[in-house]
């Protein structure tokens, strides 16, 4: 048993996803995904594709209508335990210090301690974010917000990490930042990571497989692994065997008449 936990950490079989009833729009049809224990897959897709509606089911706040999902031999029927998400919007609170913010989650479970508001502050020192802690939202950068929220998922040390499109609306350049991050969070814990975007370039650069999806439904043409030595550096992004992965996922993606020929 043990042994089929770690080789299917998470396990989605046959699922479908419908809005509006049995007759209702078919978002998602016959996902098939098992992840294994300290993977990180991303799942890339066009706008429309279901990705953030997997992301919802897999976290069990989205119910399907159709197979099952499972995290770590346990289906899921609502939220578990032990699973951290990142949204693509901070949801950070304006009215609350950064600090408190971080531990918003710990204190509506009633867990505040003197030891989980160091470890707060520590976590916030570690993303950059020291002597920021009684700073408002409203007063940080969109990337120094989004650091933030990565702290507050991280805090209560999350054994799955789910992230949903996080730097999407962020600038180029704070967006390769995060990116880095995002790789040393990974390479220090190897968390099982699931991460949502619509980037190529960053699907390549995070991720041990990438998970293709078309749209109209969403579902899954191809999963690909990328066989790039970690650690990874930005300038990874500059080798050939970068752009063979990238340049095959576009050749997907023009085959599935997502990107046009010229």
């Amino acid at each position: 048993m043990l042994d089929q936990v770690r080789d299917n950490y998470i396990q989605v079989a046959d699922v479908d996803k419908r809005y509006g009833g049995k007759e209702g729009l078919l978002v998602l049809e016959n996902i098939n995904l098992d992840i294994k224990k300290g993977e990180f897959v991303s799942i890339l897709g066009p706008s429309g594709c279901g990705k953030s509606t997997l992301l919802k089911c897999i976290a069990g706040l989205e119910p399907i209508s159709g197979g099952g999902i499972s995290t770590r031999g346990q289906v899921i029927n609502g939220p578990p335990d032990g699973l951290g998400m990142v949204f693509q919007r901070d949801m950070l609170l304006d009215w609350r210090t950064i600090l408190e913010n971080v531990l918003f989650t710990v204190e509506i479970k009633g867990k505040v301690t003197a030891e989980t508001k160091t470890r707060a502050s520590a976590q916030l020192a570690r993303f950059g974010l020291g002597g920021y802690e009684n700073k408002r939202p409203w007063e940080l950068s969109g990337g120094m917000r989004q650091r933030a929220s990565i702290c507050r998922a991280l805090l209560t040390d999350p054994d799955i990490l789910l992230m949903d499109e996080p730097f999407g609306a962020l600038d180029a350049m704070t967006r390769d930042d995060l990116n880095v991050e995002v790789a040393r969070i990974w390479q220090e814990t190897h968390k099982t990571i699931l991460f949502i975007t619509h980037s190529i370039s960053e699907a390549v650069f995070l991720s041990d497989r990438v998970v293709i999806l078309d749209r109209h439904p969403g579902r899954i043409v191809e999963i690909l692994d990328i066989d790039l030595p970690r650690p990874r550096e930005l300038l990874v992004r500059e080798t050939p065997e970068f752009g063979r992965y990238s340049g095959h996922i576009r050749q997907v993606f023009t085959k599935l008449g997502i990107f046009k020929n010229a």
